[in-house]
């Protein structure tokens, strides 16, 4: 054989090993490729099982001390979720049989995603804990923390034959949050849109669309038009700011498609009474969300207060100018908080205690000031802490903990008691007394740390799939904006979501809304 026909032949082996190499590598890449997602997929089904089949509770039990908490809102759901149930006879009373994440809620209001995609039932968190949980549907209506009852009554269609109960509490946990803040400004209760439960984006939404078909009907002219497509957001914190960008996104990637004799007639102003919009994020993000909302054609009228809302429009008082009817069709109110007439009542029988009318007084461990059976936490607190869904949660949280603790410390009380009221011979005092020692001991131990908030940061979304970011990194504090801090805005919420049916639910409502619209 010729040296070229040997060359030829070493060659051809050579090409044999390498295809078998890579044949190789492409049947192991198949294999585990394909067992990934076989596992994936199986994980996927046991979790959503899991979750559709939380299996047998224990019963209630007697022996137990009767916890009740009021609300079903982000401290109420976050201890709920954390709580040692085995511990107390658990029961929920509120209006809402379900948790909503309103952090989302702007996006359900221009109907980036459905309504159900951000709400978590509470009989779902209460089916999954290790004792029954009772969940009661309906409005506390008042709480005497002298004898210590809640009464609640029933306010939907349909009621039962009494439909005004009262019970009684060991621990109660008051977390009714607040209502929205008017100010006694005319016209704002009956024709502003607020942006506070579920129902309210879904009457914006339905207002929303109004506006956009009676703009075109035939007829129309062009000054009502313009009116008509004039939304106006009153509010400049993160809601305001993110009802804003949320509208903005739907005119510019919806209605100029669908409607495009419309888009031209467009505009969203944004009126806030401060000097500067979102007053609790730094100057160079506020300063960014000012030029992005100036790139959008998004107007900001800053100190500039709201004297009375009318059917065709809004009436403004400048800081230095005159007050000016503003025509619009829509007015979206996100302008802060006041306490619920509940709150005031409970703190109207506890005047030396509770002086501030803004919101119940606790102590350091959550407790209200004059009744220390009641913990209050939430937008319904008068604390130096801002009112945000993660303060809340946190709160929450915290009483889980310390619930277990104040358990613990009972139930070793509750045996203190027992031996005291037993009477044994001559013979066992010295053994009866090493106990009262010792449980006397295991008491004092047992000592409740107070409530800590650690801020882990702010985000607002600001339209133009932009978001603003201001994150405290080892000791300082990080900010960003633009598209990348958008895309983390997105995976933080998803990851705070409470379940995987809401993860599962809000990505695909994403992606239907990129690939379809809203």
């Amino acid at each position: 054989m010729t040296p070229a026909h040997l060359m030829a032949a070493r060659g051809k082996q050579n090409r044999s090993r390498v295809g078998n190499k890579w044949r190789g590598f492409l049947q192991i890449l198949g294999r585990v490729t394909l067992v990934t997602i076989v596992g994936a997929a199986g994980t996927f089904w046991y979790i959503t099982y899991k979750d559709r089949n939380p299996g047998p509770q224990l019963p209630l039990d007697p022996s137990k001390k009767i916890l009740v908490i009021l609300g079903s809102g982000w401290g109420a759901t976050s201890l709920l979720k954390g709580l040692d149930t085995t511990d107390y006879n658990t029961i929920v009373i509120s209006p809402k049989n379900f948790f909503l994440f309103t952090p989302l809620l702007p996006s359900v209001a221009v109907g980036t995603l459905g309504a159900k995609s951000i709400l978590q039932p509470t009989r779902y968190v209460a089916r999954h804990k290790a004792r029954q949980v009772s969940v009661i549907e309906a409005e506390a209506t008042n709480v005497d923390p002298v004898n210590k009852t809640v009464t609640f009554t029933d306010t939907s269609p349909l009621r039962p034959l009494e439909p005004t109960r009262t019970i009684p509490y060991d621990y109660l946990v008051y977390a009714v949050g607040a209502e929205t803040q008017t100010f006694g400004i005319p016209g704002v209760k009956e024709r502003a849109c607020f942006m506070k439960e579920i129902g309210d984006a879904e009457q914006m939404q339905a207002r929303f669309l109004d506006c956009i078909e009676t703009a075109a009907f035939p007829g129309t002219s062009e000054e009502e038009k313009r009116r008509l497509l004039h939304m106006v957001v009153v509010g400049g914190g993160p809601t305001g700011i993110e009802m804003a960008g949320e509208l903005h996104d739907f005119l510019e990637e919806d209605l100029k498609s669908w409607y495009p004799e419309l888009h031209p007639y467009v505009r969203i102003t944004l009126v806030e009474a401060l000097p500067s919009v979102l007053p609790s994020f730094s100057k160079e993000l506020i300063a960014y969300t000012e030029r992005t909302f100036k790139e959008s054609k998004i107007d900001i009228l800053t100190g500039t207060m709201v004297k009375g809302v009318s059917e065709g429009s809004v009436r403004l008082k400048p800081k230095d100018g005159e007050e000016h009817d503003l025509p619009c069709g829509l007015v979206v109110w996100a302008a802060g908080n006041k306490a619920r007439d509940i709150s005031r009542n409970l703190m109207a029988q506890l005047p030396d205690h509770q002086t501030n009318k803004r919101g119940i007084l606790v102590d350091d461990h959550l407790r209200m000031l004059g009744a220390p059976s009641i913990f209050a936490i939430g937008d319904c607190t008068a604390t130096s802490y801002a009112p945000t869904a993660q303060v809340a949660s946190q709160q929450g949280a915290y009483l889980a903990r310390m619930f277990k603790l104040i358990a613990k410390r009972d139930e070793l009380a509750r045996k203190l008691d027992e031996l005291s009221k037993t009477s044994d011979g001559k013979d066992l005092e010295a053994s009866k007394s090493k106990e009262t020692e010792s449980l006397a001991k295991q008491i004092e131990r047992i000592r409740l740390k107070p409530f800590h908030y650690s801020h882990q940061g702010s985000l607002a979304y600001i339209g133009s799939d932009k978001a603003i970011a201001e994150l405290p990194i080892f000791g300082r504090e990080w900010t960003s904006g633009g598209v990348a801090t958008f895309l983390f805005w997105r995976s933080a919420y998803l990851s705070t979501l409470f379940s995987l049916r809401n993860r599962a639910l809000v990505a695909g409502d994403w992606m239907r809304t990129k690939f379809f619209g809203r």
